[in-house]
């Protein structure tokens, strides 16, 4: 096939022009596969493809996925004085693209790129810095449709061209019910995913319009003029997308220096993967740059160094490798033993025990002991999972709100007795749940005034956004919300307020006073499970017993009596529990799922938000929904669960 420069090809190439030599090739191994699919289902972004669809009646769409085809029955609707076309096709030179809405009207062209990304704003000015440039958040999409704009402006010489980005209004609620039910996805195959919409499309139907259209012709004159960044390019826009087209049509290979997002780079191999002959695009890179051998590769890098925040000024002076990492290139406090663990010590604390391959875990014992003696029994271990979808489910409810789906709960109590006491999980299509699972929570919650646990800042964020909604809603609709909102301030803390109760972060503990190398450069809950479980005697005697269970010692709420935690690998290491779980997809890669990127920030969770996605937005068999919720349950126990485990180290230590 004629190797075109499309949009998703243009987008990769804004990320790293290198990323087009590798694309598409079954020898480098793409651990992103699937990520434009599974983000744009957790985020209800083919739903919002399909509302905009809805917003035009009468457009005629475009389907067939052969290139020729397309642009031949574009051309064809093209005749018509006044069409709406969806996925309209434009071929010319070396570039291809396909637009998700062309509204024409004479010569007269409405360019219509539809993204699920939110806008609060009201004009292209609200995607500008305060210096006045392109805000990097907004930098993939205007370069998007500005790269569409010029590809048209090119095939259609004569025609007058405007270009608009339709995303999701913040600012707008839905004044209808049931908006989100009306899109399904039914299917994912051929490269294609299919909405059946149900029921009624007109504008009783749909409401008053959730999705704003915002012209950024400015915009694309700015990135066409070079305007956009403070940091003039070494060419200009069309010579640039020239020289993409140029060597992707010519499976050339675009050199350029090695930098720090280097480290992110999907196409990477693990060693069983280069073992079966396959390649890493990312060493490949790093060899024919530095001239590296594989040994340069098996010392640790510093992309493995925690909450580092001057990689790119370190591999510009030429450091690669944590054991290259001075005290003072971190900062002052590197060495400093008079305080605890902040970033900087934190960050020294790696270096020296990663280069000196130490193998034991740092601990604070002293510390660890002066909070832990403040602490109220019973403790209360909770995890939430959350959503936040484009289309809202209920009216009055705007795109992107916090939707909290499950939580779960264990009681730790005074004897040292440990019970999976309570979760939650909504399963019904299409309800908004954060009213009532914030009354379950208050169940649980308030039986006593034991401390309240959590993991990260997660779960304040998303209880003061739902006090928030709390706020805003009647009290004909939530005859309870006075008492709720209290219950959220008494477990929460805000810029002006802290609860009674405010729930204990585990996470800055664990920053605080401990480290192991199995960590790494992450404190993320389940790197931490593996260091604790590894190194324990005590949680691996104890749970290598079947002690867990619906009837065992300890109760569970969704494990068969005599589940064993503790496992053992070939090598005699610990299995992660949640490799014992079976996986919540049949159709992905879970650890992807895992680590989705929304936003461009990690989203914990993101496996649960997926699955959760696909019982909400996808057809499935009454099987397939049992086994997710199954799974749902047993994953989210596990979280909870695995901050009992981090609790008993602590007490064992």
């Amino acid at each position: 096939m004629p190797r075109y420069l499309t949009k998703s090809r243009f987008a990769l190439a804004l990320e790293c022009p290198a990323k087009l030599f590798y694309t598409g090739k079954d020898e480098y191994p793409n651990r992103k596969s699937d990520n434009e699919f599974l983000e744009a289902l957790a985020k209800g972004g083919f739903q919002v493809g399909a509302l905009a669809k809805c917003y035009y009646p009468g457009g005629q769409e475009i389907d067939t996925l052969d290139h020729e085809q397309a642009v031949e029955q574009t051309n064809e609707l093209l005749e018509q004085e006044d069409v709406v076309i969806f996925e309209a096709a434009f071929q010319i030179g070396r570039f291809f693209i396909r637009a998700d809405i062309i509204e024409k009207k004479g010569n007269s062209v409405n360019l219509i790129e539809v993204k699920s990304k939110s806008f609060d704003g009201n004009s292209s000015s609200d995607m500008l810095n305060k210096s006045g440039y392109l805000d990097s958040d907004w930098k993939k999409y205007v370069y998007d449709v500005a790269f569409q704009k010029h590809v048209i402006s090119k095939a259609k010489p004569y025609w007058k061209i405007k270009a608009f980005l339709m995303m999701a209004n913040k600012n707008a609620a839905a004044t209808v019910d049931g908006l989100n039910q009306k899109f399904l996805l039914r299917d994912h195959v051929d490269d294609r995913n299919y909405i059946e919409v149900i029921g009624g499309t007109s504008s009783e139907d749909l409401g008053k319009e959730i999705l704003i259209r915002v012209n950024v012709d400015d915009l694309c004159d700015m990135i066409y003029e070079g305007r956009d960044s403070k940091t003039a390019s070494e060419m200009g826009f069309e010579d640039y997308i020239n020289h993409l087209a140029d060597h992707y049509w010519n499976d050339e290979k675009i050199i350029l220096p090695v930098h720090a997002d280097c480290g992110k780079c999907e196409f990477q191999a693990t060693a069983e993967e280069e073992q079966d002959g396959k390649i890493s695009g990312f060493k490949e890179c790093w060899r024919n740059q530095l001239g590296w051998q594989e040994q340069e590769f098996e010392r640790p890098m510093i992309f493995e160094l925690w909450d580092f925040r001057d990689k790119q000024k370190s591999i510009d002076q030429g450091i690669y490798h944590m054991d290259q990492v001075t005290a003072d290139r971190i900062g002052k406090n590197a060495e400093n033993d008079d305080i605890k663990l902040i970033r900087q010590s934190r960050q020294w604390l790696q270096v020296q025990r990663t280069i000196n391959g130490d193998p034991d875990p740092y601990i604070d014992i002293d510390g660890l002991k002066e909070e832990m003696e403040s602490w109220k029994y019973p403790l209360h271990m909770i995890d939430f999972e959350t959503s936040a979808v484009a289309v809202p489910f209920y009216k009055g409810r705007r795109p992107y709100e916090d939707t909290a789906f499950q939580f779960s709960h264990h009681v730790i109590y005074r004897d040292g007795s440990i019970e999976h006491k309570g979760q939650y999980l909504n399963v019904e299509r299409g309800v908004f749940p954060n009213y009532e699972f914030i009354r379950k929570l208050k169940d649980e919650l308030t039986q006593d005034q034991g401390s309240v646990f959590r993991y990260a800042s997660h779960e304040n964020t998303i209880l003061n956004h739902i006090r928030i909604q709390l706020q805003e809603i009647s009290i004909s609709d939530v005859p309870d919300k006075h008492d709720l909102i209290e219950f959220i301030r008494l477990i929460t803390h805000s810029a002006n307020h802290k609860g009674d109760r405010d729930m204990i972060d585990l996470l800055e503990l664990v920053k605080l006073f401990y480290w192991h190398p199995i960590m790494g450069g992450s404190n993320g809950l389940k790197s931490v499970l593996p260091a604790v479980l590894n190194c324990s005697d005590y949680i691996k005697n104890k749970y290598y017993q079947h002690i867990y269970g619906k009837n065992s010692e300890i109760r569970s709420l969704n494990f068969e009596d005599g589940w064993r935690w503790i496992q053992y690998d070939d090598e005699g290491k610990v299995i992660s529990p949640y490799k014992l779980l079976p996986p919540l997809f049949e159709d992905f890669d879970q650890e992807q799922a895992e680590n989705l990127l929304i936003d461009d920030k990690l989203a914990d969770g993101g496996a649960a938000m997926t699955a959760y996605a696909m019982m909400q937005f996808t057809e499935m068999s009454q099987g397939e929904r049992e086994r997710i919720i199954e799974g749902l349950l047993r994953y989210c126990e596990l979280d909870t669960m695995a901050m009992v485990f981090l609790w008993e180290y602590f007490m064992n230590v």
